[in-house]
């Protein structure tokens, strides 16, 4: 998708990773209702969306068969405002910016139903059914850090209140589409982006939570005004350990990103 190159002064003041907190970890905070999403679905995610619906339909939506009761009663809570797709959540989709994953709040947890339209080295095909512990294997380190705290929290949150956290990651450039890693990215590292994720999880019945994902993109770039944000994500990189460094594409791109950081 065609992005600014404008820096966002409002995320550069309030990065993702603040002072350089550890990348994994809940942090998680309730929010209003009201700001459950962001905000409207722009006219060009919507395209996105609509276009990877009808042409990688199998790519992007994926549904347990026992995933309906659970469709059926999200659809009551995010109005669909079209209904040509043959599952509830590609319809639900359309209507929000977010990607959405429908989890049991009890039991195994296991993710029933999403659309995931802007995936980042994710491949619904490869998630959908299994528990958030297994979900959450590849990072050797993940399940220590939030697997079991998320699935503490998904079990007894209140219903129906939105928790918010911040997630990121950084690109070679701003597509959205990321099934696998992209390893070593083709782009100089001048014009690499940071790839934020605005997550919200909500209880929306007894039985089924929701786990909402925004993308949004900055310009690498732009950190070189913006001080603190610099030092924070040094810092951050610098508490990675050896999981994290190879889930965030290995050791290679993690020292070019940390020497191009000191040299600005």
């Amino acid at each position: 998708m065609s992005l600014s190159d404008k820096a966002n002064t409002k995320f550069w003041l309030n990065p993702p990773w603040g002072n350089g907190q550890k990348k994994y970890r809940l942090g998680l905070a309730p929010i209003e209702k009201e700001n459950w999403f962001e905000s409207d679905i722009s006219t060009s995610l919507k395209k996105h969306k609509t276009k990877l619906l009808e042409t990688r339909y199998g790519d992007v939506i994926a549904a347990t068969e026992d995933s309906i009761e659970a469709q059926h009663i999200l659809s009551e809570k995010i109005i669909a405002t079209e209904n040509k797709f043959p599952d509830m959540i590609a319809n639900i989709s359309l209507s929000v910016p977010d990607d959405l994953c429908v989890i049991e709040s009890n039991g195994n947890q296991r993710l029933i139903a999403a659309s995931v339209c802007s995936p980042s080295y994710w491949n619904l095909n490869k998630k959908i059914g299994k528990s958030l512990k297994d979900i959450h294997k590849p990072v050797k380190t993940l399940n220590e850090k939030i697997g079991n705290p998320i699935e503490k929290f998904i079990k007894n949150a209140p219903l129906e209140i939105p928790f918010k956290r911040e997630n990121w990651f950084i690109h070679g450039n701003n597509e959205r589409f990321y099934l696998e890693p992209e390893g070593w990215p083709e782009e100089p590292i001048e014009k690499w982006y940071v790839r934020s994720e605005r997550e919200t999880i909500c209880k929306y019945s007894d039985e089924y939570s929701l786990f909402a994902i925004n993308v949004r993109f900055q310009p690498l770039w732009t950190i070189r005004d913006y001080e603190n944000a610099k030092k924070g994500l040094i810092n951050s990189l610098e508490n990675f350990d050896k999981y994290e460094i190879d889930y965030f594409g290995g050791i290679r791109k993690h020292k070019a990103l940390l020497k191009h950081l000191h040299s600005l």
